[in-house]
């Protein structure tokens, strides 16, 4: 059946298709995570993230905290950065940023025999104040990550890792829970640069309706 809805009405019906599916498949999601995992689903159309999605301890209260200071977000993507609301998050003080079609990153890359991503992760441990991650496509971002964590030479604030792929994907997730960084993380395949901008969204509009 075809439903004839105004514009600004389709979002708020399909996160009510959303709460009724959960119901139906009795899946309760913690009060605090709800909001993120709703917006996932709603992004992919998928309800498998409600048991793949996983959060380290108060994730999203540290995850608002730091934007709530500030905190500017690196994606792996221009996707991923297109699809962040800026202006949201330009009001809490924080930039996006996206260092994967420079020059020197390409360079560097080809240079040293590695990814542009990988390049990049090292381009915005050169930015001031704390950092939040959003990874959506790379693994080889995240594993960089977690060499820099290992070695000590930086520390980000935040990782959301979500890469999709089959390639080193699921591997690099479960490194970065193994680590003591605050994550919001979806193990397995699944991703992708929507999902991360998904949930960089869901923090944003949940701070702003409070």
């Amino acid at each position: 059946m075809i439903e004839h809805l105004l514009p600004e009405e389709i979002e708020k019906r399909s996160f009510e298709i959303i709460s009724q599916e959960l119901s139906f498949r009795g899946i309760r999601l913690p009060r605090e995570q709800e909001m993120i995992t709703k917006r996932v689903i709603h992004t992919s159309a998928d309800f498998d993230y409600t048991r793949t999605l996983c959060y380290s301890k108060d994730a999203v209260a540290i995850a608002k905290e730091l934007i709530g200071k500030g905190a500017g977000i690196v994606t792996d993507t221009n996707m991923a950065l297109a699809g962040i609301n800026k202006r949201l998050l330009a009001g809490f003080g924080g930039e996006a940023h996206c260092f994967m079609a420079q020059e020197r990153v390409a360079a560097l890359a080809k240079e040293r025999g590695t990814t542009r991503a990988a390049v990049s992760m090292e381009m915005a441990a050169e930015l001031t104040g704390p950092v939040i991650f959003a990874i959506g496509n790379a693994p080889t971002a995240l594993l960089q990550l977690y060499e820099m964590i290992q070695k000590g030479s930086w520390r980000p604030a935040f990782i959301i890792g979500v890469p999709v792929g089959f390639v080193n994907v699921e591997a690099a997730k479960e490194l970065i829970m193994e680590t003591d960084i605050p994550y919001i993380v979806n193990r397995g395949r699944k991703g992708g640069s929507n999902v991360a901008a998904a949930i960089c969204n869901a923090l944003l509009y949940e701070m702003e309706r409070k």
